[in-house]
């Protein structure tokens, strides 16, 4: 039986079950999973955010290939103001280090938001006095290693926090929970499973 599961994942936390040193990883979190559990992707341990977790191979393959080029909405703290050219440039592609090559990044939305209902970062980002902060929201169709800090780095806001928001038209305002937390676990099922890998526009 296929099951399907969301996860906000918790800044610091790897997106795996085995153990890799000091760092918390998929295990600690307060649920119990079927051992064919599987994430599908990952986010870095410096990001949080939404993840899905599957025991379906279709979905999993569908939802990794690179040529389904299927949607992944970011919200991005920048250190800075960050401007509607910075924002223009991320739209239409900018030029990234990947695996030591230079890479164009796919055309993707990039808008600048307001600050987001969001729980409290554990640990807090560090707050400077004299350096202004902003938010913007950034949707890709790829997912290249570091790719969204890389982006905003080369258009000169280097990123502070991350929280993927939503795969497909899945988001984290879809949780059971009002205010979903880090950590919380929601199941879904087959049908809405498949809004992950439909476009969000």
């Amino acid at each position: 039986m296929f099951q399907y599961f969301l996860i906000y994942k918790p800044f610091g936390m790897l997106s795996q079950f085995t153990r890799e040193g000091d760092h918390q990883t998929l295990a600690d979190i307060d649920f119990t999973f079927a051992k064919d559990m599987y994430p599908v992707g990952r986010l870095d341990a410096d990001s949080e955010g939404l993840l899905l977790l599957t025991n379906d191979n279709f979905l999993k393959t569908k939802l990794l290939e690179p040529r389904n080029r299927h949607t992944r909405t970011y919200y991005v703290q920048v250190e800075g103001e960050v401007t509607e050219e910075a924002c223009r440039q991320l739209v239409n592609g900018v030029t990234i280090s990947v695996n030591g090559k230079q890479y164009k990044t796919l055309p993707a939305e990039a808008s600048m938001i307001e600050e987001p209902q969001l729980p409290e970062r554990d640990p807090p980002i560090r707050f400077r006095k004299n350096i202004p902060t902003s938010w913007l929201a950034l949707t890709l169709h790829e997912g290249k290693n570091r790719q969204v800090r890389r982006m905003t780095a080369a258009v000169g806001f280097p990123t502070l926090r991350l929280v993927r928001w939503s795969i497909g038209k899945i988001s984290l305002a879809d949780m059971e929970a009002n205010f979903p937390k880090p950590g919380d676990v929601w199941e879904v099922t087959p049908k809405e499973a498949r809004l992950f890998y439909e476009r969000s526009f």
